[in-house]
């Protein structure tokens, strides 16, 4: 899994961060999170073979320009806060939907939106902004979770793959990934802490 996570660096390459917008990594971030209203009318629409196709997709480029980004010495400092905010916003927006169109119970939303509610008044009132904290390996990992779960609880909805073991699984995986969206959670609170003292100690 670490090696999944950290995929694209190459050995004895120095990653150089850019101060720019424009790389191939964050124009990839930005095209994901704009299928995000499209995944929302699909559910709408109740086509959900076609909305299974767009979480898959959501998922897997999570991780390609995160690789893109590594492999071709483009990590930029906007791309730091961007893949992350992205994420969470699509995964709030996603359990949303989840919950109101009633494929999935209220437990996923408030596992989600409450942490990350907490996350954001604490950045404001400690950093009046974004903490610039490192992504945790078990943030990637949740997110993971949460971007298998999610497709596979929506692909018990197709017709032809009605079967209870995959509603099962899909369950398990979800309940995993939101317990690990809390404890992420809480590790990077801790971890707020910890540089808002250092800064004002210095």
């Amino acid at each position: 899994m670490v090696k999944l996570i950290g995929a694209g660096a190459r050995d004895g390459v120095e990653l150089v961060e850019r101060n720019t917008f424009w790389t191939i990594p964050n124009f990839i971030t930005v095209l994901r999170f704009c299928l995000v209203p499209v995944f929302v009318w699909l559910i709408a629409q109740e086509n959900y073979g076609a909305a299974v196709i767009v979480l898959v997709v959501l998922g897997s480029t999570d991780w390609v320009d995160g690789y893109l980004a590594r492999r071709l010495n483009m990590v930029s400092s906007v791309g730091k806060w961007l893949d992350p905010m992205a994420d969470r916003l699509a995964l709030i927006i996603v359990a949303i939907t989840f919950v109101v169109s009633g494929i999935a119970p209220l437990w996923l939303v408030l596992s989600i939106v409450i942490p990350d509610a907490i996350l954001i008044i604490n950045a404001l009132v400690l950093f009046r902004g974004n903490p610039n904290l490192p992504v945790s390996v078990l943030g990637k990992v949740r997110t993971a979770l949460l971007l298998i779960g999610t497709p596979l609880l929506l692909l018990y909805r197709v017709p032809g793959f009605q079967a209870e073991w995959l509603n099962i699984t899909a369950h398990v995986i979800l309940i995993i990934g939101c317990v690990g969206h809390v404890i992420a959670a809480g590790d990077y609170l801790i971890k707020a802490w910890q540089k808002y003292r250092e800064e004002e100690s210095a």
